[in-house]
């Protein structure tokens, strides 16, 4: 393939997929912001604005996992008509890092909770918590990839998830495919949390052993 065809295919490839994607991201790093200003270690006072905030940090948080379905999209690119160095040097790299950036902002949403919990002496929560926080997910990824439905759904359209999600919670097929999503989730996230605690230590190391060299220089 020569090269100047390679570019323009490569950019019309990429320029096809990065609309939605950049869309999906902003969704999931609204409640990964929400999470540094809700669960900051300086908050002595739960105020009306708080609660608020809150509320839209679980609507919008299922937001972040569910970049993880979009896998489905890397795959009806594959079996697209792009070449095999467009597939491999350009959409999976794309798709993949997407999927990773909107995972970790979950995985970071969901760590500055439990250092929350851990500030207000509910350390033992913490796990209950992250549990919770893993089916609610699950139950929003449902809802957002099979009913269509979106985070602000939650205030114009409260009567109908409510009535979807205890059909669809009474339902077997709908019941399984939270429950795979639940499991998912869980092993994932446990897995990326290790890694971005182990990357947090490994900084906050660094940045003590600076400290300490700068005040004995």
């Amino acid at each position: 393939m020569p090269l100047r065809l390679f570019f323009t295919q490569a950019w019309s490839a990429w320029h096809h997929h990065s609309g939605w994607m950049a869309w999906n991201l902003f969704l999931a790093f609204i409640p990964l912001v929400l999470s540094v200003w809700l669960f900051r270690k300086s908050l002595r006072s739960r105020s009306i604005l708080w609660w608020l905030g809150l509320l839209v940090f679980i609507a919008f948080l299922p937001n972040a996992p569910y970049l993880l379905t979009d896998i489905i999209h890397l795959i009806d690119a594959i079996r697209s008509n792009y070449s095999v160095w467009i597939v491999t040097l350009v959409l999976i790299p794309q798709h993949l890092s997407v999927i990773l950036i909107g995972f970790e902002a979950y995985v970071i949403s969901v760590i500055n909770i439990g250092y929350y919990l851990q500030q207000q002496g509910m350390r033992k929560f913490v796990l209950m918590t992250e549990l919770i926080t893993h089916a609610l997910c699950a139950v929003g990824i449902y809802l957002g990839r099979f009913k269509r439905y979106n985070s602000w759904d939650f205030v114009t359209q409260p009567e109908d998830i409510v009535q979807t999600i205890v059909d669809d919670l009474t339902a077997k097929r709908p019941l399984m495919v939270m429950v795979i999503t639940f499991v998912i989730l869980t092993i994932l996230y446990w897995l990326m949390k290790q890694v971005t605690l182990g990357v947090i230590i490994k900084f906050k190391y660094k940045k003590m052993v600076r400290q300490s060299t700068s005040e004995n220089s």
